[in-house]
């Protein structure tokens, strides 16, 4: 046991930071700061390009899927369909031939790391992007519980149906 007097105490007690630590945290701050306008700028830009594009053209969505047997078979009977021609479709599978364009980049910026395949992005007019993310739900479509991706492609066609209903067709 260390007792108080005692020259381990003291070196316990007495660790010194750093010298360099603070003029490191002074340099580094401001550029995190300026990263973060600069993210922020760039998520406004693109969207302000969506809302005047495809907003503005009854486009609202960007699906995301793959090939894969777990989902792509429900994707393209039963969300592909209903999204119709109020969104755009990227297929994962095919990202090799994918060209740098719009959706591409609202993918990268939007879809983030984790969880990204399959999803679906809303654009809504003035608020920030609402992302669906399918792949928890189909882990458990997969062990036969349906009811997690019924509940989620329900709540993405409900806020794509306030937003711009499905056309009909004659």
């Amino acid at each position: 046991m260390l007792q108080r007097g005692s020259a381990d105490f003291q070196a316990m007690t007495n660790t010194r930071q750093p010298w360099w630590l603070w003029p490191l945290l002074l340099v580094l701050l401001p550029l995190v700061a300026v990263a973060g306008v600069l993210w922020l700028m760039a998520a406004v830009l693109l969207q302000l390009v969506v809302w005047l594009t495809w907003c503005s053209r009854g486009r609202y969505v960007l699906v995301v899927y793959s090939n894969s047997p777990i989902w792509q078979e429900y994707f393209e009977e039963h969300v592909l369909p209903a999204v119709g021609d109020r969104g755009l479709v990227l297929n994962w599978s095919e990202r090799k031939q994918w060209s740098y364009s719009l959706p591409v980049a609202l993918f990268g910026f939007f879809g983030g790391t984790r969880e990204f395949n399959p999803l679906a992005i809303v654009f809504q007019p003035l608020t920030w992007p609402r992302r669906f993310r399918f792949y928890g739900p189909f882990k458990a479509f997969k062990h036969g519980r349906p009811q997690e991706v019924e509940e989620m492609r329900s709540q993405l066609l409900e806020t794509l149906n306030r937003l711009a209903p499905p056309s009909k067709v004659a």
